[in-house]
């Protein structure tokens, strides 16, 4: 009785196509999610869900199933920037042409996240824990990075010492908040004139 052969684990298990699976639904979330980053970034954190829809190409029901409410994928998109800034640092201090330069990058997507964080608090709404606890979470990610690029900035002799990271994040934060009144403020302008006060003379 039972003399079949016995069916071996590796093909009786569903996990392999379910970790495809998986894989496959991460990737399309980080995709519609890069894409609502760069609606916020142009159109702000109230655009319609169907531009975004449009640049994922993919349907209105796939992002309200993914997230139900606009909190949920302003919150989602705010974690996904700060992330995306947090794994770059490294990456453009190897590959820039100088620290400076890595730093004037970083600065660059900073100022992007920037943008879909100052509606952030709007889209949260009376949800103030929640919002501290994102602030928390980006103080945490974003500061040493900018350290590093800072340090590493001064050791090769661009930047005067003396510029802590949260400063300078803090003052880019201020010269950004502009934006959100005035379409023709351009915060990078001014973000590049305090950056060139940072630098060495030469």
């Amino acid at each position: 009785m039972g003399g079949g052969e016995p069916v071996s684990a590796t093909s009786q298990s569903p996990q392999v196509p379910t970790r495809g699976r998986r894989a496959d639904a991460l990737r399309n979330q980080q995709a519609l999610l890069a894409a609502a980053a760069a609606v916020f970034v142009t159109s702000g954190v109230e655009a319609p869900i169907r531009e975004i829809a449009a640049r994922a190409g993919v349907g209105i029901g796939t992002i309200y199933r993914h997230f139900p409410t606009r909190a949920d994928l302003v919150v989602a998109v705010y974690r996904h920037q700060v992330e995306a800034c947090a794994e770059a640092g490294s990456t453009l201090l190897a590959n820039a042409a100088s620290p400076l330069a890595a730093l004037r990058q970083w600065v660059d997507l900073f100022i992007d996240f920037l943008v879909t964080k100052h509606g952030l608090a709007n889209a949260l709404r009376s949800d103030t824990g929640g919002f501290d606890a994102l602030h928390t979470y980006f103080v945490d990610q974003l500061v040493p990075v900018c350290a590093q690029l800072l340090d590493a900035s001064v050791a090769s002799g661009e930047i005067t010492p003396g510029t802590g990271p949260y400063e300078l994040m803090r003052g880019i934060g201020n010269l950004c908040i502009g934006r959100d009144n005035d379409p023709e403020y351009d915060p990078r302008r001014l973000v590049d004139l305090l950056l060139r006060g940072l630098q060495q003379p030469r």
